[in-house]
């Protein structure tokens, strides 16, 4: 073994992923699963009909071009324009990625100077910290504090100094299900703006909205030029496995994330990419069906998280609950989340792990709703006989 660890110090901390171990606790124990957020059925047929039909006429079997085949990038601008009036060049404005998280990553890797600050909402999903870190940037959380998990602006604000690069939010918010109000995004477009920010924004979960709407911060006055903006077909259309996303913004700044891009992946998912630009041309209806299952299924957990004693929180959007374990007398919600398979035959993820200052959410535990009704009624069962609710 070498004098010096093998792991670059600025990932140090950053092992197997939390959902990587509660998913093969899940396998071991025969558990239901509702800690990593995939659906458990395949989204619309048309659509995946479309990637084999993509896969037969030899469409993408080979390199795509390095922005996104042209028929994706078309689509991703008019589904700007049908759902946000915004106007976005698909030849410059528009760049295909390896899901969210590499449009993440290659952000955080083309807009940072080592030593630059980065304010992101806590709790945040798990890739912020790793992409902030690979790139050199300062964390700097702003805490979402239970019940509400509003941001305060004061001290979003405060937190600003000279060495402050970039915002990176999440809206609609995972874990907590928050989704940012017109009069919050406006604040923070200002403030932006005032003290010459860039921001990267995280939309996947756009189209699951349950109460409010989404609004991308790319839209308000100032921020065309200073936001890269993301999202990705995996939320919307069930298929998390095809690793589709796409970050859009000014011309400058879509050129700055894809010269870090192409040095990640290069290019990836070539028929997949030709499906969901099928599957962005849906009708309406297709949107609005799929935020009202969700909806329901939402409510259908959060009633039987409620009965069997947890304190929930439920939110406005996203599927995921955050829910709350001091009604047992529980302290440590990665302790709670280990023995959870085996005491219920579930399993769930700490909110901890999501926190820089991890007190925060010591005691709170997510669950994802995006599997069958079924699922969440059985689930819902075996919470309360196991809790004795």
């Amino acid at each position: 073994m070498p004098a010096r660890p093998p792991l670059n110090r600025s990932l140090d901390g950053f092992g197997t992923t939390i959902f990587a171990e509660m998913s093969a606790l899940a396998l071991a124990t025969g558990a239901i699963n509702l800690g990593q957020g995939f659906p458990d059925t395949d989204g619309p047929e048309s659509v995946r009909e479309a990637a084999v039909r993509a896969l037969r006429d030899g469409r993408g079997n080979q390199y795509p071009p390095g922005m996104g085949v042209p028929e994706l990038r078309h689509a991703i601008a008019e589904h700007q324009r049908r759902f946000y009036a915004l106007d976005l060049d698909p030849d410059t404005q528009v760049l295909v990625t390896a899901g969210a998280t590499e449009a993440i990553a290659a952000a955080m890797l083309a807009l940072l100077e080592p030593g630059d600050e980065v304010i992101a909402f806590e709790p945040f999903y798990d890739s912020y910290a790793a992409c902030i870190a690979m790139a050199g940037g300062v964390r700097v959380p702003l805490t979402l504090r239970a019940p509400d998990f509003r941001p305060d602006l004061d001290a979003l604000r405060a937190a600003v100094t000279p060495r402050t690069r970039l915002l990176l939010l999440n809206s609609p918010h995972n874990p907590t299900g928050t989704v940012l109000t017109p009069a919050e995004l406006s604040a923070i477009a200002e403030l932006a703006v005032e003290r010459d920010l860039l921001v990267v924004t995280d939309e996947v979960y756009e189209h699951l909205v349950f109460d409010g709407t989404h609004i991308p911060l790319a839209s308000l006055p100032g921020m065309h030029d200073r936001t890269v903006s993301i999202s990705s077909a995996g939320k919307t259309f069930s298929f998390t496995g095809w690793k589709v996303g796409w970050a859009t913004g000014s011309p400058e700044l879509v050129a700055a994330v894809r010269t870090a891009k192409q040095f990640l992946t290069y290019v990836a998912s070539g028929p997949f990419q030709y499906a969901i630009a099928e599957a962005l041309a849906l009708p309406d209806t297709y949107y609005t069906a799929i935020r009202d299952d969700l909806m329901t299924k939402r409510d259908i957990l959060a009633e039987g998280l409620t009965a069997s004693g947890f304190q929930v929180y439920r939110p406005q959007g996203t599927y995921f609950i955050t829910t709350d374990i001091t009604t047992f007398g529980e302290t440590d919600a990665l302790t709670f989340c280990r023995a959870l398979p085996e005491k219920a035959g579930v399993v769930a993820v700490p909110n901890s792990v999501f926190y820089d200052h991890p007190t925060a959410g010591r005691t709170q535990v997510r669950f994802a709703f995006c599997k069958r009704q079924e699922v969440l009624t059985d689930a819902a069962s075996r919470l309360r006989k196991a809790f004795g609710a």
